[in-house]
């Protein structure tokens, strides 16, 4: 169970993701079965940087869908736009990033799951999660990133193929 932080810090997706099931009912010209999914401002520990992170989405207009298949497999597609804000709860000092994405999570009826973002995206990850991907723990990329997470929350794979834009802590710092 200490994984299931890893796996709801992933990214902003995920949350966004997991809120859509009591999402809204979608906007005019969306579309069918697309619900504006919920997102509140949070606080990441410092565990990430060093320093609390406050995050805050000033520009939210991010929109959900949930398909389900034959075998019982779930798939959430993400798209809209979305522009968060990190602020260093200690200094002050704050950066907005585009993370509008778009993103597809699917979960598998084992409990596995990949995670395929594209375009602007926040990256989250635990420091031991980070450091066995070589990654920064907090992290917006542009491109394709693909996670595999098992049922019991711990990410088994990362593959980057776009650019690391800004290494959030490194900037706040």
């Amino acid at each position: 169970m200490r994984r299931l932080p890893a796996l709801a810090a992933i990214g902003t997706i995920l949350a966004l993701c997991a809120a859509a099931l009591t999402a809204s009912p979608a906007l005019a010209g969306r579309g069918p079965k697309w619900h504006l999914a919920p997102a509140r401002p949070f606080t990441l520990d410092a565990r990430y940087c060093g320093f609390q992170v406050g995050v805050t989405l000033p520009v939210h207009h991010e929109y959900t869908k949930i398909l389900k298949a034959a075998d019982g497999s779930m798939t959430t597609l993400t798209t809209g736009t979305v522009t968060a804000t990190f602020t260093n709860l200690r200094t002050g000092k704050a950066i907005t990033e585009n993370l509008s994405g778009p993103g597809k999570m699917t979960v598998a009826p084992d409990g596995f799951a990949t995670i395929t973002e594209k375009g602007h995206n926040g990256l989250f990850l635990l420091p031991a999660d980070a450091h066995q991907f070589g990654l920064p723990t907090l992290t917006v990329t542009t491109g394709p990133v693909t996670l595999t997470i098992a049922a019991d929350g711990a990410i088994t794979s990362v593959s980057r193929h776009g650019h690391i834009l800004v290494n959030i802590c490194a900037a706040l710092g």
